[in-house]
C-alpha cells in the first residue's frame, strides 16, 4: 500500500472547505465523455487514470463478485465516492478535481489502490463559489458533529468498560446506542478513510470475511458479543476501538467541514439505508439495524433543517415534498420502537422491509438533488 506522502499534491493555499466549492471557469468538452474504469476481484482496470482538472465523469463497472464502493482519495481523505455498485452493473460519478495525484479504492480493502492523475488545463483559472450563505449552516453543523463525536467517545468508553468487566448483557445493551452517534455523522467520519475502515468496516469488505485480520472495529466486536457470546475475545479489539474513536474526535475538532460534503451528506445517509442497510447486512449479528436507520435519518434531517431556509427561497415545492417525505419515514420507523430502542430487525417481515424501502428511496432521491437546488453543482 502506498504511503500518504506518495500521493501528496500541492494545492497552493486553497482550504479544504473551498476545494469542493471550486468550479472551472471553462470546462473542456471532453468532460462530457465518461472515463471508464472496471473493478475486478483483484483491483482496478486500468490501474492508473489521467484526466484534466475540472469536472470529470467516471463510469465504474463492477466486474467483481460482490457489491462495492469506489472512492477517490486524497491521502486518507475521501474526495468523492459511489457506494453500493452491484456486480455486473455500471454507475457514474461526477467529481470536480484540482490538479494533483489521487488514489482510487478498487473493491476489496486487500486490493492495491489505483492511481488517478489530474493534469492542469493550460491557461485555466478557478473562482470559488461564494460560501457566505453556507457559513451559518456550516458552523451549526460543525457544532452538531462535535457534540455527536463527544458523545461517541463517552459512550464507546462505557461500552468498552462493560466488555472489560466481562458484563456481556451490558455490553450488548450498549452496542446500538453507542453506534448511533457514529451513524448520525457518518458523512464526516467517512472523510477519514483510514479510520472509517477500522471503526465501521464490514466483513464483506475482505476476501476472508470474518476470518480476515483486517476485519476489526464495531462489527467484529458485534460478532463476538452477539454470536460468540464472548467478552474475552472482544477485549483486544475493544482497546483499539477506543484508540480509533478518540483519534476520530481529535481529527474532527481540527477539521473544516467541506460545504459540498455537508450538503451531499444528507442524501448519502439515506441512500445507504435504501441501498444496503435495509437488507439487514450491517448489523447482521445483533439485528439492531433499525437503530442505525433512525440515526441515519436523524443525521440527514439535521443537515436538511439547517439548509431548509436556503432551499425554501429557491424552490418551496421541493421543501414541502421533502418535509412530507421525512414525516412519512419517521412515522414508519416509529412503528417499530420498543422501549428506548427498536425491535430486533430479524422480526421485521420481508413484506414490511419492502414497504419501508419505497418511502426511504423516494427521500434519498429528493435529497440527492439538494446540491442542485442550492446551485452547488
Amino acid at each position: 500500500m502506498r504511503t500518504d506522502t506518495a500521493f501528496h499534491r500541492p494545492l497552493a493555499a486553497v482550504s479544504g472547505a473551498a476545494l469542493l466549492l471550486l468550479v472551472p471557469t471553462t470546462a473542456p468538452s471532453a468532460d462530457t465523455i465518461p472515463v471508464k474504469v472496471t473493478v475486478t476481484d483483484k483491483g482496478c482496470d486500468p490501474y492508473s487514470l489521467t484526466v484534466r482538472e475540472g469536472k470529470s465523469t467516471f463510469a465504474i463497472k463492477n466486474a467483481s463478485q460482490r457489491a462495492l464502493e469506489w472512492e477517490i482519495l486524497d491521502g486518507v481523505m475521501v474526495v468523492e465516492e459511489r457506494e453500493n455498485i452491484i456486480p455486473g452493473f455500471t454507475q457514474t460519478l461526477s467529481a470536480t478535481l484540482s490538479p494533483g495525484e489521487y488514489q482510487m479504492t478498487c473493491g476489496l480493502l486487500n486490493n492495491p489502490k489505483g492511481k488517478l492523475i489530474v493534469e492542469a488545463a493550460a491557461g485555466s483559472a478557478h473562482a470559488a463559489v461564494s460560501a457566505v450563505d453556507l457559513a451559518g449552516p456550516l458552523a451549526e453543523y460543525k457544532l452538531y458533529v462535535l457534540r455527536e463525536v463527544d458523545a461517541l467517545v463517552a459512550d464507546t468508553d462505557a461500552f468498552v468498560a462493560a466488555i472489560k468487566a466481562n458484563d456481556l448483557a451490558k455490553a450488548q445493551a450498549l452496542y446500538a446506542p453507542t453506534r448511533v452517534h457514529y451513524e448520525r455523522i457518518e458523512p464526516v467520519a467517512e472523510l477519514f478513510d483510514d479510520l472509517d475502515k477500522v471503526i465501521d468496516v464490514r466483513a464483506n469488505d475482505f476476501e476472508k470475511k470474518e476470518d480476515d485480520p483486517g476485519f476489526v472495529g464495531f462489527h467484529k466486536i458485534e460478532k463476538f458479543l452477539f454470536i460468540d457470546k464472548s467478552t474475552a475475545a472482544a477485549q483486544p479489539l475493544a482497546d483499539k476501538l477506543v484508540t480509533d474513536v478518540h483519534e476520530l474526535r481529535t481529527r474532527i475538532r481540527n477539521l473544516t467541514i467541506p460545504g459540498g460534503k455537508m450538503v451531499g451528506g444528507a442524501a448519502d445517509l439515506i441512500e445507504e439505508v435504501a441501498a444496503t442497510k435495509i437488507t439487514g447486512e450491517e448489523d447482521r449479528y445483533s439485528h439492531t439495524d433499525l437503530s442505525d436507520f433512525q440515526a441515519n435519518v436523524d443525521g440527514a434531517q439535521k443537515i436538511y433543517v439547517l439548509l431548509r431556509p436556503l432551499a425554501a427561497k429557491r424552490n418551496p415545492a421541493f421543501v414541502k415534498r421533502v418535509d412530507d417525505n421525512f414525516k412519512q419515514v419517521d412515522a414508519i420507523l416509529a412503528k417499530y420502537k420498543s422501549g428506548d430502542g427498536f425491535q430486533s430487525y430479524d422480526k421485521v417481515s420481508e413484506s414490511d422491509r419492502k414497504a419501508m424501502k419505497g418511502p426511504i428511496t423516494t427521500l434519498a432521491e429528493d435529497l440527492s438533488t439538494l446540491r442542485g437546488q442550492l446551485g452547488l453543482e
